[in-house]
């Protein structure tokens, strides 16, 4: 954003309203209101806006939900993380102002591919796991890492969006939350739960992003749940996949949470290395 832009950030007391924006076409819709690529009226900076309707807001009582998400997600500065500006609000709605990746969710980039290489999912693991040691030195579990929520700029670099389920805790944690293929075997269970979840999440991705599908993911509910807590887990041999990057899953998918390999680990893990070139995540 421009010098103006940053100063308004800088600075709340300058608000935020829909006379500084030009509105453009809609990005997609969420679970409770519309993002749509708006422009900054004087800076001409393009940015999504996250518009949420208050009556959703009360009607699925997530008051709480939402302001922790705005607080962690304003607070975070990293560059696979998306930006949250700041936000505005009016009689029926609120906005927030969000970085614009112009290349859209990885889901549908895996739904069109079938499956990633091996250097594009070590890339965005790598990726991932960066942006998730930043976040866990600030205490911050994001707890729903999926295809979904991983967004790409304009240079294809990864970015973690919607921080609805993120919490700040230095403690652990109770509530089951996240989306079902993707839940550590801990949150199933009703067990307390910490970072750890999000190295789960990380064997889960590696997985999707290799194979084209979740790991555990079968047609009832009910069976999902049975799978994860066993990790049943097999490597199907129609896709032809690394013995490196089916070290570093076995190693991630690990029912004691205590002893998934460490965010660090990963990022020394000999398939990262060997796969994820500096250039391809530098930039």
């Amino acid at each position: 954003m421009n010098s103006e832009t940053k100063a308004r950030e800088a600075n709340p007391k300058k608000q935020w309203s829909m006379q500084d924006f030009e509105i453009g076409k809609p990005l997609g819709k969420g679970k409770f209101g519309r993002v749509y690529l708006a422009r900054e009226v004087k800076s001409k900076y393009m940015v999504a806006l996250n518009v949420i309707f208050k009556e959703q807001i009360e009607k699925y009582k997530i008051q709480h939900q939402l302001r922790r998400e705005m607080e962690i997600q304003t607070n975070l500065r990293h560059p696979n993380i998306l930006r949250l500006y700041g936000w505005f609000h009016d009689a029926e709605r609120i906005f927030l102002i969000l970085e614009y990746a112009h290349g859209g969710e990885i889901y549908g980039k895996l739904r069109k591919t079938g499956h990633l290489s091996e250097n594009q999912a070590a890339i965005y693991i790598l990726s991932l796991t960066q942006a998730l040691a930043y976040c866990h030195e600030k205490d911050v579990i994001h707890r729903d890492i999926k295809p979904e929520n991983l967004l790409l700029d304009h240079e294809g670099q990864l970015k973690i969006a919607d921080f609805g389920w993120s919490v700040q805790s230095r403690s652990k944690r109770h509530t089951i939350c996240g989306t079902l293929d993707y839940i550590a075997p801990e949150m199933v269970e009703n067990k307390a739960h910490d970072y750890a979840v999000d190295n789960w999440t990380l064997g889960i991705l590696c997985y999707e992003f290799l194979y084209g599908v979740p790991p555990f993911e079968v047609e009832s509910q009910r069976d999902t749940f049975r799978r994860i807590m066993k990790v049943d887990l097999s490597f199907p041999s129609t896709t032809c996949v690394s013995a490196e990057a089916k070290d570093l899953i076995l190693r991630l998918l690990v029912k004691a949470s205590s002893k998934r390999l460490s965010l660090q680990k990963i990022m020394e893990h000999p398939w990262i290395v060997k796969n994820a070139d500096h250039m391809g995540i530098c930039r």
